[in-house]
């Protein structure tokens, strides 16, 4: 009977300290949103289609706004620029399992006016957690159209999801589409993110916060087959002193700067003013797959990144 004791409670504390795993709304990829733009006629007057993470729907307005509390954006976009309406793809619908997935790709693209290609541009594929706020109307600082992070008080361990990658042989470079192209002496790769962060907002509507959790990992070899339900640490309180430690794992700031809607609706940085307490509890979390890891307009073209079946861990 003693026996029989010991092993239930042994078997109770196993159950217990099992990981529970909590999917991501969305987060199997199996439902979608597809959007058809026409682009305006001096570049070409193409019907363009582009997917969305949510419920699957036809949406015909241009500018896009999250659907049936979808908590994923992307980067393909609808830029409305001086009159002229233009999209760009990176982030497309595929299979895997039987089911389909996402695939982010970097790319470069083009724009031909009266039938000429007279702009080139490096656009990666990302997806996140927040909204894009369209149409672009500029491509000044892109970072501003980025609503990054939603509302979260809880603590995951790890973020968990099938991945695929395939690094290109092209050079890492620069195209702004105003610009000679440049080539960054940095490799490019793949990578995924999570930040926990605890905001707040001050008087004149500024946005700050600091970090209570961190994962950044850059995939820096090509996988040929899917690698299944593989997980990645999320790391509490300030991990600058840690061995494991990257610049690249700090503070966002510069060229990785992040928006979001202050309670005004307005469009503001997220100023990141240092690290959390290890046991602070957030306000927002932010989970961001990207083909390219180098900012705005850097990248090596032909980067292929397949995410599916996205969890947290706790």
């Amino acid at each position: 009977m003693k026996k029989l004791i010991v092993l239930a409670l042994v078997a109770m504390t196993t159950l217990g300290m099992q990981a529970q795993e909590e999917l991501m709304k969305y987060g199997d990829f199996e439902s979608w949103v597809t959007r058809t733009i026409k682009e305006s006629g001096i570049i070409g007057g193409k019907t363009k289609s582009m997917v969305e993470i949510g419920p699957n729907m036809k949406y015909t307005p241009k500018a896009y706004t999250n659907q049936g509390g979808s908590p994923w954006a992307t980067s393909n976009i609808y830029a409305h620029v001086k009159g002229v309406s233009k999209t760009n793809t990176s982030v497309f619908k595929d299979t895997h399992n039987g089911g389909t997935c996402v695939k982010l790709r970097t790319h470069v693209e083009g724009v031909k006016v009266l039938g000429l290609v007279n702009i080139y541009v490096l656009a990666a594929g990302s997806l996140f957690t927040g909204e894009m706020v369209e149409p672009i109307t500029s491509s000044s600082n892109p970072f501003r159209y980025l609503d990054l992070g939603i509302p979260f008080t809880r603590r995951p361990k790890a973020v968990k999801f099938d991945y695929k990658v395939h690094l290109s042989d092209s050079a890492n470079v620069k195209m702004t589409g105003f610009s000679r192209k440049k080539t960054m002496t940095t490799k490019d790769y793949c990578d995924v993110q999570c930040y926990l962060q605890k905001r707040w907002e001050d008087e004149d509507g500024n946005l700050h916060a600091l970090r209570i959790g961190t994962l950044v990992h850059r995939f820096t070899s090509s996988t040929p087959n899917w690698q299944e339900g593989k997980s990645f640490q999320i790391h509490y309180g300030n991990i600058s002193g840690k061995s494991f430690f990257k610049s690249y794992m700090g503070m966002l700031d510069g060229e990785g700067t992040i928006y979001a809607r202050n309670s005004k609706g307005k469009l503001v940085k997220v100023i990141e003013e240092g690290w959390a307490d290890a046991d602070e509890t957030p306000t927002h979390i932010i989970v961001k797959f990207n083909s390219s890891c180098g900012g705005a307009y850097i990248g090596s073209p032909g980067n292929t990144l397949w995410v599916d079946n996205v969890k947290l861990v706790y």
